[in-house]
This record gives structure tokens, sequence and C-alpha cells, in this order.
């Protein structure tokens, strides 16, 4: 295991861990902060709630790729588990295929949403991207309701708001983890495919965790038994 960590695998790895560990600190600081402010100040922060909210968001959506890359997402295997190895196979690039299909539908969305904040054109067609569509408006001036503009973001005042200046943090920003959630699931799941064709895997989830855990707590408790026996 001391391997598990190093190349670029290990980095990317650490850097997800990382960020998501970031998010769920910030939200625990901002919480609390909050709270202190009200009861022992009779003051309130009035931005904690909706920088709560986003990173939240952000902490949900980025965790659904990476559990999709670690395999802890929940599946029922009850079935798969009675078929044939290479039936397990077929099924799971079945199952992966239609998860495939769905994150596409669900990244054309997220960047359709996205793009007007940003500037620009969002995809045409219903289902799949058929195009741009070059007449939809900007709502690149479009700002949250309480957090305030932060200094790193200004040159955003002039890439994308025409020079006007922005007193909220504009939407565009923590919106952007709409887009880059979905590419990244969608690149979880051409890896789980992968992993199937090459016969690496045989389904989409295969983690056995919980289970795991329970053999090891019975064959302690066996061992015991066994030793208080003796």
């Amino acid at each position: 295991m001391s391997g598990a960590r190093t190349g670029p695998a290990g980095v990317i790895n650490t850097l997800e861990e990382t960020l998501i560990a970031l998010l769920l600190g910030l939200m625990t600081v901002i919480t609390f902060a909050n709270v202190v402010a009200r009861f022992v100040f009779n003051s309130n922060i009035l931005w904690a709630l909706e920088l709560t909210v986003f990173l939240f968001a952000w902490l949900v959506l980025l965790g659904a790729s990476y559990a999709v890359k670690t395999h802890a997402h929940l599946g029922v295997d009850a079935i798969v588990n009675t078929l044939a190895p290479p039936a397990r196979r077929v099924v799971g690039l079945i199952a992966v295929g239609a998860c495939l299909l769905f994150s596409l539908l669900l990244l054309k969305g997220a960047y359709d949403y996205w793009a007007v904040f940003a500037d620009l054109p969002p995809t045409s067609g219903r289902w799949f991207p058929t195009g741009l569509d070059m007449k939809a408006r900007s709502q690149s001036f479009y700002e949250v309701q309480d957090v305030p503009m932060v200094g790193i973001f200004r040159f955003l005042e002039d890439l994308i708001n025409y020079g006007d200046s922005y007193e909220k943090l504009p939407k565009v920003v923590p919106y952007l983890i709409l887009p880059l959630s979905m590419l990244l699931l969608v690149i979880r799941f051409v890896q789980a495919a992968l992993r199937i064709w090459r016969g690496e895997a045989d389904r989409l989830v295969a983690s056995h965790e919980v289970e795991d855990e329970l053999d090891e707590a019975r064959a302690r408790a066996t061992g015991e038994t066994t030793g208080g026996e003796n």
C-alpha cells in the first residue's frame, strides 16, 4: 500500500481527497462561526448560509465522481453474483453504459445552465448538442445574493462583465462546479467501462468494505471466544 499514493494517479487522489476534506472543514468552521456570532455577540454573518450551501453543493457533486472512482456508491449485486463471470461483465458493461449516457445528458444540461453566466453560448439540441446557440442572452452580470465579491475574481469584470464591477460574487464562480463535476463523472464512468472491458472488474459497484469489516469482526469475536474457553 506504500505505493498507492505515488505517481500521477496518487497525486490526483490526494488532491481530490484534500479538496473534499477542505470543503467539509470550511462548512464546519463557517457554520460554527455563525452560531457563535448569533448567540454570543447577537450578530450574524450575512453570507454564511449562502456560502455554506455552495460549499455543500461542491462537496456533494465532487464526491459523486470520486465515489465512482473508489467504488463507494451503494449497489445491489444479489443477481449479479448468481451469474457466470462472462455474463457479469456483460451486465456490468450495460450498467456502466447507461450511467455514461445519463452523465453525458447531465453534462450537456450543466454546461448549458452555466454557460450563460460565463458569457458563453449554450449548446443547441434537446438531448445532445447539435451546435451552439449564439442567440442566447448573456447573464454574466448575475450575482449571488449575499456572498461579497472576492478580489481574486476581479478579472471577471473585464473578461465577461464588460468592465462593470461586481458587488457580490458573480454566479459564474460557484456554478462552475456543475459542468466540472459532470465532466469528472463522465471520465469516471469511462474509466469504469475500460476496467470492465479489460477484465479488471466485472461490475460497476465493486466495494464490499462493510462485508469485509463484518467478517473481520466475526473472526475477532470467534477468536476471543475460543481464547476465553481455553
